[in-house]
């Protein structure tokens, strides 16, 4: 949940992020209730905070690790 918090702060706000990522709000206050993002959601946050939170803190048990540097990213 920490990474959520941190892609609203930098989107600035609840109601910014959710713009950004065609959501609304309340989406965006459920995640924040439940404690995570849905999966679909993770890669449009990511590009929406530009790549400062990622997919894979977001949704670690999604994603997984993220890759070493020259991995390709799938």
């Amino acid at each position: 949940m920490e990474a959520l918090l941190r892609a609203v702060t930098l989107a600035g706000g609840q109601t910014a992020l959710a713009r950004r990522i065609g959501k609304t709000q309340s989406h965006v206050a459920q995640w924040l209730r439940r404690g995570r993002v849905g999966p679909t959601a993770c890669i449009p946050i990511e590009t929406a905070v530009g790549g400062l939170v990622t997919r894979y803190e977001l949704r670690p048990d999604v994603f997984g690790k993220p890759p070493q540097s020259g991995e390709a990213v799938q």
